[in-house]
């Protein structure tokens, strides 16, 4: 993390499946959103009433965006640690928008209320062969490649 970055850690349920996309380099991404509801004691009651929910939206890159996605599942407890980014755009009609998405570092599966069986991601140390029907450039390598997610 460099400075000036805005650490976040966000704890709550995937709201779909993760959806895998590739950037045109062909860099795997993962797209999910967490929800996470604050959860207070009723003292009169004993019971805890939920609050307001926050949809948090997240991506996750490269191999760990291909082991999520294997991974969980909508309503998966999760853990995704990484920096809040801002990112404006403008619609169609010509509105302007501003969004804060989880740039996400890591991400697991929370063990609160699951159990998980662990496997070891197995990596094909092999090239990919290039493929003859792409007219794109082979994908970047190293930290210098400046992807940005493919939507």
């Amino acid at each position: 993390m460099t400075i000036g970055q805005t650490p976040i850690t966000i704890i709550g349920n995937l709201t779909a499946d993760p959806e895998l996309r590739f950037t045109p380099n062909g860099v795997p991404v993962a797209s999910f959103t967490v929800a996470s509801t604050e959860r207070r004691l009723n003292k009169e009651t004993g019971k805890y009433d939920d609050g307001d929910t926050l949809f948090m939206r997240a991506n996750l890159w490269r191999q760990d965006a291909e082991n999520l996605c294997e991974s969980a599942v909508k309503g998966t407890r999760v853990i995704a640690s990484g920096t809040l980014k801002q990112r404006s755009y403008e619609t169609k009609e010509g509105e302007k928008r501003t969004v804060y998405e989880l740039q996400a570092e890591e991400v697991a599966v929370s063990l609160k209320w699951a159990t998980v069986k662990i496997s070891k991601a197995h990596r094909d140390k092999a090239p990919v062969p290039e493929d003859p029907w792409s007219d794109q450039a082979p994908p970047p390598s190293g930290p210098a490649s400046n992807d940005e997610p493919p939507f």
